[in-house]
């Protein structure tokens, strides 16, 4: 067991490293920024996940309208799928690749954004929400992994963890989101 544990930290360990190469922090920061500001001009964050991604994208939400270090506005941010009967409505009625546009649909306006998550970069719901997003003039924000090059046309911003390995992904994804929490919180002034 120890040598699974070891092996694990280590990983976790290298990749961490390797979230300081070039534009890594760079890119953090203009994702932070343009959050900031569509949040400052009345805008919505709406995110979206699949199994632990859709974990982190409901974490992430909850920082942004609860509280993250301090006490300020709740900010208006949403996961997309914690609705479970409107969830496995659209799945059974239209298709499971449908259930995150459909509310974009519904709810998305220009200037809304879109923060999607998808360790593969592949799954067709989470591209399907990134066009559809896209068409109605949202800024589209994509977490991703190594091969996530399917989210690339439909990404404003497009973070890719360099790693293949799913649960490191999602680790790392976590830490960024959390760190862009931590930069609007910071930067929020009342309004």
């Amino acid at each position: 067991m120890q040598t699974i544990i070891q092996k694990a930290l280590e990983e976790a360990w290298r990749l961490h490293e390797a979230l300081f190469q070039p534009g890594m922090v760079e890119m953090v920061e203009r994702i932070a920024y343009t959050m900031l500001q569509a949040l400052r001009q009345g805008h919505k964050l709406y995110l979206c996940g699949n199994g632990g991604s859709a974990a982190e994208a409901q974490h992430l939400a909850a920082e942004l309208t609860g509280r993250y270090y301090r006490d300020r506005a709740p900010l208006p941010a949403e996961a997309l799928h914690v609705n479970t009967s409107y969830l496995t409505a659209v799945a059974n009625d239209y298709g499971y690749e449908e259930v995150f546009a459909r509310l974009l649909r519904a709810w998305g306006k220009p200037g809304d954004l879109l923060w999607a998550f998808s360790t593969s970069g592949s799954s067709p719901n989470i591209l399907r929400a990134l066009e559809t997003a896209r068409a109605l003039g949202m800024v589209t924000i994509g977490f991703t992994g190594a091969g996530g090059d399917k989210m690339a046309p439909w990404c404003d911003y497009l973070l890719r963890v360099p790693s293949h390995d799913t649960a490191r992904i999602q680790e790392a994804h976590l830490l960024l989101g959390h760190i862009i929490c931590q930069l609007i919180e910071a930067n929020w002034t009342e309004p």
